[in-house]
C-alpha cells in the first residue's frame, strides 16, 4: 500500500466511553467472522449499565446506503476523544480473491449463507468431547483500577513481568532484577524477596517473557546470551544461550513454548528453548528488527523503517509486508492468534487480522518516545501505554474502560494471565494497579 494513501484509505470510528446498547449497530466479533445485527434503543433517559463482561463486541460502526460488499464505507460515530478507523485490503482488483464466506450476508447483519454440514462432518463434530467447565476463559473485562503499590527497583525498570499463580513481579534493568512477592504489592518501601545479580555488572536486561507456566522466565537485552531462568523453589540460573549479536531488543515466545524469538538489528534468532539449540539466524531488514511477535505459524518484526512484516515459521518466507508513516515500537497478538497489535510512535495502534485482509486503525493523535502493548489472557480487554498514561480499552469493540496517569515515562507493562493486576515499569519503579470488576 503506498504510504501516501495509507490515511485515505481508513474510514473512521470512534472509540468510545458510553455504554453499547445506545444505537443501532453491525457488531463484528474479533473471534468469529460473522457479523450480528442488533437494534436496541434508549429507555426512558435512565443511565444504562455497561454491557456484562461475558459479552464480546466487535468494532463498532454504521454502513452507509451507498457501501457494497466489496467496499464498505463507513460512518463515524459521533461520540469520543479518540477515534479508531476500519480498512479492508480488498481492493476491487483483489476483492475476487476473497473466499466468498468472508462476504456479508445478502442482508446487513445476516451471516453469509453456506450449504449445511454433510452428515461425514456432524459425526465428527458429535465424537469431540465436550469441554469442561472449568478450563473455559470466561471473557470478561475490568470496569476500573486501582493503584495498590510501588516497588522500588532503584534504576531503570526496561522490562517487567507478573505472575498469576503467584502475584510474583519480576522487575528488570541495568545489572540485576528483582523478585518482589504479593505483600510487596500493597506496599510503597517493602524489600525485595530476591535479587537477582549478573555476572557482567554491565549487563542491561531489555525484554523478559514469563514462561506459561510461570515456573521460568527468560530475560535479554545488552549481553550476548539470553538467559533462561528457573524461578521456583529458589531463583536460579538454569542455561545462558550464547546470542550471535550484541544487544537483543525484543522477545517473543510461541503459545506453547518451545519457540522463543530474539530480535537483533538485522535478523531475529529462533531458538528450541527445550533443547536449547539455535535453530535459525534469520535475516530481517537492519532497520526493521526493533520488536518482534509470533503468532501461529507466523512471526512479525518491525522497526524504524516504519514497515511492518511478516514471515512463515516453517518456510521462513516474507509473507507480508505493511508500509505506514511512522516507526514501530511494539508487537503483540492476543490470545487467540488471529489479531496482531502495532504500536506506533504517533500513538496510533494498528490492528491487523492475520488470515483476512482486515485492519483497524485507532487514533491517539500524540507523539511519543514509549508505546507498549499488552493483551489480556482472556482476550476480552487490551492495554496500551503511551509515555505517562495508560489506556485500557476492550477487545474488539473499543470502548474505553480506564484510563490513567504517571509522573514518568512507562517504558514497560505487563497483565497477570489470572488478570488481576496491572504493572508498570518506569525511570526507578513499578507501579502495581488492582483491576477492579
Amino acid at each position: 500500500m503506498n504510504r501516501e494513501k495509507e490515511g485515505a484509505s481508513f474510514s473512521t470510528l470512534r472509540i468510545y466511553d458510553e455504554p453499547e446498547e445506545w444505537r443501532n449497530v453491525l457488531e463484528s466479533s474479533g473471534i468469529s467472522s460473522q457479523h450480528e445485527h442488533q437494534a436496541e434503543q434508549r429507555g426512558s433517559g435512565m443511565p444504562q449499565q455497561p454491557p456484562a463482561p461475558q459479552t464480546s463486541h466487535g468494532p463498532v460502526y454504521q454502513e452507509m446506503s451507498s457501501g457494497t460488499p466489496q467496499q464498505w464505507v463507513l460512518q463515524p460515530l459521533d461520540r469520543s476523544e479518540l477515534q479508531a478507523s476500519w480498512l479492508s485490503e480488498a481492493e476491487p482488483e483483489a476483492a475476487a480473491e476473497l473466499d466468498r464466506s468472508f462476504l456479508p450476508g445478502p442482508e446487513c447483519g445476516q451471516p453469509c449463507p453456506s450449504p449445511p454440514p454433510s452428515e461425514e462432518v456432524w459425526s465428527f463434530l458429535r465424537a469431540i468431547p465436550p469441554v469442561p467447565d472449568e478450563v473455559v476463559v470466561r471473557q470478561r473485562a475490568p470496569r476500573e483500577s486501582w493503584k495498590v503499590g510501588n516497588v522500588r527497583h532503584g534504576k531503570k525498570v526496561y522490562a517487567i513481568a507478573i505472575s498469576g499463580s503467584t502475584h510474583h513481579v519480576y522487575t528488570c534493568g541495568h545489572g540485576y532484577i528483582k523478585v518482589w512477592d504479593e505483600s510487596a504489592l500493597h506496599a510503597c518501601n517493602k524489600a525485595p524477596q530476591a535479587q537477582l545479580d549478573f555476572q557482567d555488572h554491565q549487563s542491561r536486561v531489555l525484554a523478559c517473557k514469563l514462561l506459561p507456566d510461570e515456573q521460568s522466565l527468560i530475560t535479554g537485552g545488552l549481553s550476548r546470551n539470553l538467559t533462561l531462568w528457573d524461578l521456583a523453589p529458589t531463583p536460579r540460573v538454569r542455561a545462558q544461550l550464547a546470542c550471535t549479536g550484541p544487544m537483543c531488543y525484543s522477545l517473543a515466545l510461541s503459545s506453547n513454548a518451545q519457540i522463543c524469538l530474539a530480535c537483533f538489528k538485522g535478523f531475529v534468532e529462533i531458538w528450541d528453548l527445550q533443547n536449547q539449540i539455535l535453530i535459525r539466524k534469520h535475516e530481517v531488514p537492519e532497520y526493521g528488527s526493533r520488536c518482534v511477535d509470533i503468532a501461529g505459524n507466523k512471526f512479525w518484526t518491525g522497526g524504524e523503517d516504519a514497515s511492518l512484516y511478516s514471515w512463515d515459521l516453517r518456510s521462513y518466507q516474507r509473507v507480508q509486508e505493511h508500509h505506514f508513516r511512522h516507526e514501530i515500537l511494539s508487537i503483540t497478538h492476543d490470545p487467540s492468534e488471529e489479531w496482531v497489535l502495532v504500536g506506533l510512535r504517533n500513538s496510533d495502534i494498528i490492528i491487523l487480522h492475520t488470515h483476512r485482509r482486515e485492519k483497524l486503525k485507532i487514533f491517539f493523535n500524540k507523539y511519543i518516545h514509549h508505546h507498549n502493548l499488552k493483551f489480556s489472557s482472556c482476550g476480552s480487554y487490551f492495554v496500551t501505554t503511551l509515555d505517562e498514561s495508560i489506556h485500557c480499552l476492550t477487545a474488539p469493540s473499543l470502548q474505553r474502560l480506564f484510563q490513567a496517569e504517571e509522573s514518568t515515562d512507562i517504558l514497560c507493562c505487563d497483565v497477570s494471565s489470572d488478570n488481576q493486576y496491572l504493572v508498570t515499569g518506569s525511570k526507578n519503579s513499578a507501579t502495581v494497579y488492582q483491576l477492579l470488576y
